[in-house]
């Protein structure tokens, strides 16, 4: 049964040219009938009418714009040489309904003129039909044939909406299966972009501590064995810290929907663990004077972990930026709906490329994810050289609205 429908639809064609067989049989049979004076002397103008016909039932759905017009110039061409109606006239009904079920509507309004004059201006120019019929049995039939041809119409229309409908739904389907590829990608785009944040602060800082101890314990090796031992001590508890960071990464990326998995991954770091960054920066012997000014308070997890990184990130930029015998000053400030986050040096500054929009060569990506992170809090960055010598960084961190708990 599949295979016959899956036939049926694949050639349309073969199966209208066998099944209008039938009316160009019935129709051959009424011409050609022995006794019938009806078409006599007319039966090649009838063999047209009926071959016409059949033609428009085949390739009705393959040229349904010049069938519609064959059919209107057979139905001219039957009132003007006088071949009354034909069993093979159902090609009329066909075409109204198969022109009705078009996109285009020029064909729907000429078929459905056609559905509704073509049965009056048949009683009109035959009225001797009418006659042996008697009126009232004229009349219905005129309204039925109305009737029949109208409903062809009606449900080849019915079957355009139909259509149309689910090519709508098929179309909108298919642009919500883009919207949701588009969103996929902004996402994996983001979450790269947030990756890439958390390993360049994780690594750039921790491993700047290191190689600042490893080189200071290789200067004074000799001389100063006590401060190798604290330097190595320092390393030591660096490249832990550093590695525990990692871990938590780790299990955030292997997690499902971005959860923590694993009882040895620490919660990320916030503005308590301030202190313990700048007591180890200090231990790398640069001098920095922290302070909080105001009163400290609760704060969304996305804004804590954002000044976090934007006084680890300036630090790491001032060791490696700043020069000889450079100073840092970071205060953090509480106000009534804001954090203001700020860190300076009064050292030598940093090159342009380096704290402009992108940096250049793979350069300043620090800074353009201390950028990305406070535009995700909703606040604002401004870095760049400090009057007088220095750089400066200077973040303002709303914690009211759904963007500061992110």
């Amino acid at each position: 049964m599949n295979r016959l429908y899956d036939f049926i639809r694949r050639h349309p064609t073969w199966v209208d040219g066998c099944w209008s067989l039938l009316p160009l049989f019935m129709s051959l049979v009424v011409v050609t009938a022995p006794g019938t004076s009806v078409y006599a002397g007319d039966e090649w103008a009838a063999l047209i009418v009926m071959f016409g016909s059949y033609a428009v039932m085949t390739l009705r759905r393959v040229v349904p714009e010049r069938m519609l017009v064959l059919a209107v110039a057979i139905g001219l061409f039957q009132l003007v040489v006088d071949v009354r109606p034909l069993p093979s006239d159902f090609a009329f009904l066909a075409i109204a309904f198969t022109v009705a079920s078009l996109p285009r509507r020029w064909p729907s309004r000429v078929a459905l003129a056609m559905s509704l004059l073509a049965p009056t201006v048949s009683v009109l120019r035959w009225p001797e039909d009418s006659e042996e019929s008697g009126l009232a049995n004229t009349i219905a039939g005129t309204v039925f044939l109305t009737i029949a041809f109208l409903l062809a119409w009606v449900l080849g229309d019915s079957l355009r909406t139909r259509r149309a409908y689910y090519a709508e739904l098929e179309e909108r389907a298919n642009r919500l299966e883009q919207e949701r590829e588009t969103q996929a990608r902004m996402a994996v785009a983001a979450e790269r972009a947030r990756i890439a944040r958390e390993l360049h602060d994780v690594v750039a800082h921790n491993v700047s501590v290191m190689v600042v101890q490893a080189d200071g314990a290789a200067y004074v090796l000799d001389t100063a064995p006590e401060q190798t031992r604290n330097a190595l001590h320092t390393i030591s508890g660096t490249g832990r810290q550093a590695l525990t960071e990692m871990r938590r990464l780790l299990g955030v990326l292997r997690g499902e929907d971005g959860q923590v998995t694993g009882q040895d991954y620490v919660p990320q770091p916030g503005v308590e663990q301030l202190a313990d960054l700048v007591d180890q920066v200090r231990d790398t012997g640069l001098p920095v004077d922290f302070r909080i000014e105001g009163t400290p308070r609760p704060l969304p997890s996305g804004v804590e972990l954002t000044a976090y990184r934007i006084v680890q990130e300036a630090l790491t930029n001032t060791r490696k930026h700043g020069g000889p015998d450079v100073g840092a000053i970071v205060r953090l400030s509480y106000d009534l709906d804001v954090l203001t986050v700020l860190a300076e040096d009064d050292g030598r500054g940093a090159q342009r490329e380096l704290y402009e929009e992108r940096g250049a060569d793979g350069r300043g990506q620090g800074l353009i994810g201390m950028r990305e992170r406070v535009g995700m809090v909703g606040g604002v960055l401004v870095a760049g050289p400090r009057p007088g010598g220095g750089f400066r960084i200077s973040a303002t961190l709303p914690l009211t609205g759904s963007d500061a708990g992110r």
